[in-house]
């Protein structure tokens, strides 16, 4: 978004309408506003009201420039105070308020009382769906999701959300417990959506939402047992981002496309082919831990463990917050491949004290309790 949208110069006459911050979810000092603001996914995009720091507006997910807009629009409604113009707009404004207070019950019902009354050119269907489709799929309603995704996809189809909404269709749909009867016929239907969806140019969606299907789109080959469907999929899916790295303007650009090329590669067991984009991002953004963070993976998936020690060293002491985290799981890994299992139990319990004492708004419960299950394995002696 900050590399390809926030930059468009569509977006100049913004400028002067609302205050512009972008935080750091990993840096300590926003840890308070993490404390008072619920983000469950990355980029959150979050419309403040001035006088009472509460949210008038939440949005989740890339978007294009248009989309933009649109968000600016209604935030912009949401904050002048009027009175909405139909029952409609109404519940949407009322969703919107909830969803933006992290109400995800209160909030759903709301959207669905929107979607239930709007007609059908009713203009924010789409980011109304969208939303109430987000809810679904953080508060285990796979289910509601699949029905919803398959109820609006006719009507978001051409445009943007229908990206969103066809792969929301799709991960529910794996998500089902697959003791479910109708779990193998809403997947088939779901992935059959996805793809139309995908090979659609007239959508606009943004690169960030067609790359993200192909990773669903190769989960359900091979819960299909289709492990050649699985390959091809994935091979179309470097194979576009390639593309998109190679028409990129500037550096920071190109590296917007690094880590689903580096999960594409993976994916294909050729991790050796993100060795010279890494490199090159490493060497165009220094003080970006991401490149060597992600090379320490490439090299320890190539068995070139020497050279995932070195680049973990490099990224180690640029990050910080709860990505360190993961840098440092990493880097427990690398020294388990290589025969060091003291240093890689150093490493956990290096990455467990940090994870506890990270401030309220950054820790993670869940991750502090897998690195103690982790911990509790008694380590291996040495030879």
């Amino acid at each position: 978004m900050r590399a390809f949208v926030f930059t468009d110069p569509a977006l100049t006459s913004r400028a002067g309408q609302f205050v512009w911050l972008e935080l750091n979810t990993e840096d300590e000092r926003n840890a308070a506003w993490q404390e008072k603001v619920t983000v469950d996914a990355l980029p959150t995009y979050l419309v403040v009201k001035p006088d009472d720091e509460t949210v008038a507006l939440r949005g989740v997910g890339a978007m294009t420039v248009a989309e933009v807009g649109a968000f600016l629009d209604n935030a912009r409604a949401a904050l002048g105070g009027g009175a909405p113009s139909s029952p409609v707009d109404a519940a949407l404004f009322r969703a919107d308020r909830l969803n933006g207070e992290g109400k995800k019950a209160e909030a759903a019902a709301a959207y669905r009382e929107a979607l239930d009354a709007a007609s059908p050119v009713w203009p924010p269907y789409g980011r109304a769906v969208s939303a109430l489709l987000f809810i679904q799929q953080t508060t285990d309603g796979e289910a509601k999701c699949v029905t919803l995704a398959r109820e609006a996809l006719p009507r978001v189809s051409g445009t943007p959300a229908a990206a969103v909404v066809a792969l929301a269709g799709l991960d529910c749909a794996l998500g089902l417990d697959k003791t479910e009867p109708a779990r193998p016929a809403a997947v088939a239907e779901a992935e059959a959506a996805l793809r139309r969806v995908v090979a659609d140019p007239k959508t606009g969606a943004a690169a960030d939402d067609i790359s993200s299907a192909y990773p669903s789109l190769v989960q359900a080959r091979k819960d299909a047992g289709d492990e050649a469907g699985a390959k091809k999929d994935a091979e179309t899916w470097a194979a576009f981002l390639e593309a998109q790295a190679a028409a990129a303007q500037t550096p920071e650009q190109r590296a917007v496309f690094d880590s689903h090329r580096l999960s594409a590669y993976l994916e294909l067991g050729q991790p050796e082919r993100a060795v010279p984009m890494l490199k090159a991002s490493e060497a165009d953004l220094p003080d970006d831990y991401n490149p060597p963070a992600r090379l320490a993976l490439a090299y320890l998936k190539m068995k070139k463990i020497d050279e995932a020690l070195a680049a973990s060293d490099r990224a180690l002491p640029k990050v910080t917050g709860p990505r360190r985290l993961s840098v440092l799981q990493t880097r427990a890994d690398i020294f388990e491949a290589k025969g060091d299992t003291a240093a890689a139990r150093e490493t956990l319990q290096q990455a467990l004290a940090y994870a506890e004492a990270l401030p309220a708004g950054q820790r993670r419960e869940g991750t502090i309790k897998a690195l103690r299950k982790k911990l509790e394995k008694p380590a291996e002696p040495q030879a």
